[in-house]
């Protein structure tokens, strides 16, 4: 099962799981990315999807999104102006991007996963992509120069189906990109450190230190379909809405040089066993995440959360109600059928890159 991105609704992702489950088709694999990593680890520290839930809404979980916090990057208007900058360009990565210094959010040094509880049911691998740069190279013309490495984090079982794959985003039908050929496959590496990486944003938080290297997270491949289908006699995937076309496919544009509508058109229309059809989330659930809050005032983006911890908890469930109704509509349809592309009207997001 593909958890692919997710943002901070990645609690849909562990209400399809319970669906899959109670229905008797729980995936082995669980092949994440950003958000959908966090969703993922829980999964696999909490075998019992009740168990699950409950972590998904607990106060240990409200506590973790309380604590994050804007930078002083956060400026309202430089923000515009650089998202306008992005969207003005068609330049593919023409300078190497600052990581490292430049983010919006600082997240608290303890991510919020709960205990290992019994056997795990699902092994998991995740997505993250090692930087081929320092921090003395940003600024400086790519001039072509490969930036990242794609990484797959995963158990020796995973991982020796993967070893010699190259990555994905190799292909030039991509675009102009700055992904190197080569995919590394870690098998060393715990899920909880994995996911960790996996959330690194490339516009919203900072790249991730890892064993003397640096990463940045799964939006380096937000559908890595081709490695759910090395992984996997069969394949379970959402079918996704459309990017926001003002910021997010400018951002992937200017970060990774990857086309982004390219790669989400191949995502959606890739041959999958079960389609689970997420392509109106953004609609159903507008309120339930985390909001961005623009205080012009003070010229400052926040993240504000729900007033209190009662309302936190009835948005978390919404989100895993949401997940487990849209798996079981998918479970309902013949295999191998494609989703309907429901055409309820795209909630628009006014500051945002790719979700993280």
């Amino acid at each position: 099962m593909v958890m692919g991105g997710g943002g901070f609704r990645f609690g849909i992702y562990i209400g399809m799981y319970a669906a899959l489950r109670q229905a008797g088709q729980a995936p082995d694999v669980l092949l994440a990315s950003c958000g959908g990593a966090i969703a993922a680890t829980i999964i696999h520290n909490l075998p019992e999807p009740e168990e699950q839930r409950a972590w998904l809404a607990s106060p240990e979980m409200y506590r973790f999104w309380c604590g994050l916090k804007s930078t002083h990057h956060a400026a309202l208007l430089g923000t515009l102006r650089r998202a306008a900058q992005r969207k003005l360009s068609s330049a593919s990565v023409p300078v190497i991007p600052d990581l490292f210094d430049y983010y919006l959010f600082e997240i608290p040094p303890q991510l919020p996963f709960p205990p290992a509880s019994g056997t795990p049911e699902v092994d998991v691998a995740i997505i993250g992509g090692k930087l081929l740069f320092g921090r003395a190279d940003v600024g400086q013309a790519r001039n072509g120069r490969k930036l990242y490495a794609e990484t797959v984090f995963c158990g020796e079982r995973a991982a020796a189906a993967l070893r010699g794959m190259d990555s994905p985003l190799a292909d030039a039908r991509w675009g102009e990109h700055a992904v190197a050929r080569e995919m590394i496959v870690d098998s060393a590496t715990s899920v909880a450190e994995a996911a960790r990486i996996s959330i690194a944003d490339m516009i919203y938080f900072r790249c991730q230190p890892h064993r003397g290297d640096e990463y940045i997270g799964g939006v380096l491949d937000l559908f890595p379909v081709e490695i759910a289908g090395k992984l996997g006699e069969e394949v379970v995937m959402e079918f996704k809405e459309a990017f926001d076309q003002v910021f997010s496919i400018p951002a992937w544009r200017a970060v990774l040089g990857v086309d982004g509508n390219a790669r989400l058109r191949y995502a959606n229309t890739h041959l999958a066993d079960m389609r689970i059809d997420s392509s109106d989330v953004s609609v159903v659930l507008a309120k339930q995440q985390m909001q961005q809050k623009l205080d012009w005032l003070r010229n400052r983006i926040e993240l504000s959360m729900p007033p209190d911890y009662a309302t936190f908890a009835q948005h978390m469930s919404d989100q895993w109600q949401y997940g487990y109704d849209r798996a079981r509509e998918a479970l309902a349809r013949p295999l191998r059928q494609q989703p309907p592309i429901r055409r309820a009207k795209r909630h628009s997001k006014p500051l945002s890159s790719i979700e993280p």
